[in-house]
C-alpha cells in the first residue's frame, strides 16, 4: 500500500467523525462579528489532514469511548491549531499557505491577530463542555508551551549555533505538543488509567516530532519551485533545521561557513550551493534517521494500547511517515 494511500485507509476509519467534528466547527465560527467568521473559515478550509483532531478520534476509538465529548475536544484542537497558524504567519510575515495566500495576506496583521485571539478564547469556553478539569489542565498546558516554543524559536532565528537538541525542544514544544494533548485527550475521554493515558500522550508526541522533522527533509526531497520557496523562506528567516545542523556537523570548514553565512545573515543567494552540500553530508539521511527513530517510538506506544482497527490505523499512520511524500 502507498504513503497515501495507508493514510487514507487510517483517516477514512474516523471519517464519518470528521463529518460530525466539522458541523461542530462551523458551528462555533457562528459569530456576531462577520469578518470573525470570514477569515476562520478561510484558514480552516485551506485543507490539511486535520492531524491532531484525528489522533483525538482514534486514540478514543482505541480506548472504547463513543461519546459526542469527542466531536466537541477535536473541534477545540483544531481551532488551537488553527490559531497558531494565524499568527504563526503574522509573525514570519508568510504570504502562501498550501499553495495559496495566507490569511494577513487577504485580511491584513491585525485581522490575524484578532481572530486567532477569538479561535484561541472560543476553545478555552468549548473546553468547559467537557466538565473536566483535567481537560482543562491539558490544553492550557498544551497552549502556554506551544507559545513558550513560539518564542524559543523567535530567540534561535539566525543562531547558527543551534544544536539537535535545541532543534527538537523547539520542535517538541511548537509541534509535538498538540499532538501530544489531542491523543492524551481520547484517553482521558475513555477514562483511561495512568499507564493509559501516558502511552497515548508518547505516541502523539513522538508522531508530532517525526512529522515536522520529516517535514524539514522535504523541504530539501520535494518538487522543485516548491523546494526552492521553502528553504528560501526558512533561511530568510534565520531558521536553523536539523539537515542544516546535520550539515554543519559533518561538512568542511568551507561548507560549514557557506551554511553558517546564510543563517547568521538570513541570505539567501547561496541556496543552490546549501542544497548540494545537505545532499553531499548525507544530512538527509541522518535526519531521517533522526525521524525513524521518534516513529518507532510512536510505534512502541501505541503496542501498549488495546488491539483494535483503531490501534491499527494508529500504527499505520506512524509507519507511513518514513515514507513521507505530502
Amino acid at each position: 500500500m502507498s504513503t497515501s494511500s495507508s493514510t487514507a485507509a487510517a483517516l477514512a476509519l474516523i471519517a464519518a467523525d470528521m463529518v460530525e467534528v466539522d458541523r461542530v466547527i462551523a458551528q462555533r465560527l457562528d459569530s456576531g462579528v462577520p469578518l470573525v467568521g470570514q477569515v476562520s473559515r478561510y484558514i480552516i478550509s485551506a485543507g490539511g489532514k486535520r492531524l491532531r483532531p484525528a489522533l483525538l478520534l482514534l486514540t478514543a476509538g482505541a480506548l472504547g469511548y463513543q461519546g459526542a465529548q469527542r466531536f466537541n475536544l477535536a473541534a477545540v484542537v483544531e481551532f488551537i491549531h488553527t490559531a497558531t497558524l494565524l499568527h504563526d504567519d503574522v509573525v514570519d510575515d508568510s504570504a502562501l499557505r498550501r499553495g495559496r495566500p495566507t490569511a494577513n495576506q487577504n485580511f491584513g496583521n491585525p485581522a490575524s491577530v484578532l481572530v486567532g485571539d477569538f479561535l484561541y478564547s472560543r476553545a478555552f469556553q468549548m473546553m468547559l463542555d467537557a466538565g473536566q478539569m483535567r481537560i482543562m489542565q491539558i490544553l492550557a498546558e498544551a497552549t502556554n508551551v506551544i507559545a513558550e516554543g513560539e518564542v524559543l524559536q523567535l530567540m534561535n532565528m539566525h543562531d547558527a549555533s543551534l544544536d539537535e537538541a535545541g532543534y527538537l525542544r523547539v520542535i517538541r514544544s511548537k509541534t509535538a505538543k498538540l499532538f501530544e494533548a489531542s491523543a492524551r485527550l481520547g484517553a482521558v475521554l475513555a477514562g483511561g488509567d495512568a499507564a493509559t493515558e501516558q502511552a497515548c500522550a508518547d505516541y502523539g508526541q513522538a508522531l508530532g516530532t517525526a512529522f515536522q522533522v520529516i517535514d524539514d527533509v522535504l523541504d530539501y526531497d520535494g518538487d522543485a519551485a516548491e523546494m526552492g520557496k521553502n528553504l528560501g523562506d526558512d533561511l530568510r528567516e534565520g531558521k536553523a533545521t536539523l539537515p542544516l545542523i546535520a550539515a554543519m556537523q559533518r561538512g568542511s570548514a568551507a561548507q560549514r561557513d557557506t551554511v553558517r553565512i546564510a543563517i547568521e545573515t538570513g541570505a539567501v543567494d547561496a541556496l543552490e550551493r546549501i542544497v548540494e552540500i545537505v545532499r553531499e553530508t548525507g544530512a538527509l539521511e541522518v535526519t531521517r534517521d533522526a525521524a525513524a527513530a521518534e516513529a518507532r517510538r510512536a510505534v512502541l506506544a501505541a503496542g501498549q494500547l488495546p488491539a483494535n482497527v483503531y490501534t491499527e490505523a494508529l500504527l499505520q499512520l506512524a509507519a507511513q511517515l518514513l515514507e513521507r511524500r505530502f
